[in-house]
């Protein structure tokens, strides 16, 4: 695959995920939830300090055929900041998938159910 076919691949995964961050969260902005631009050092979705509020995780994005699991988790965790890495993933055809750390997905269901 050449180079400028891979990067329209990632952007759509990119572009993906913020689509649907937008689409939960009615009262941001595009602003808000901005794409990375390719090569560019950091998290793939940029977040307005709002956004982070409500999604309080960094995302990283890979949308390969044959994923390396652990070198895009240590990626993920390069890039995290202060804020909980996220892995999103997928391949041609297939469903998109989320990874996180199991105490950072305990703590999101936490906050989601009633005790």
């Amino acid at each position: 695959m050449i180079t400028k076919s891979r990067k329209a691949k990632g952007r759509r995964l990119q572009n993906f995920v913020r689509d649907k961050i937008l689409k939960v969260f009615k009262h941001l902005k595009k602003e808000d939830v901005q794409v990375a631009l390719m090569s560019q050092q950091g998290p793939d979705i940029k977040l307005s300090r709002i956004a982070k509020r409500l999604v309080p995780y960094q995302f990283e994005c890979k949308n390969q055929e044959k994923i390396n699991i652990w070198e895009s988790l240590k990626q993920s965790e390069e890039n995290s900041g202060d804020y909980p890495p996220v892995l999103v993933f997928k391949r041609n055809r297939s469903k998109t998938y989320v990874v996180l750390e199991i105490e950072d997905f305990i703590d999101l269901i936490k906050r989601i159910l009633p005790e």
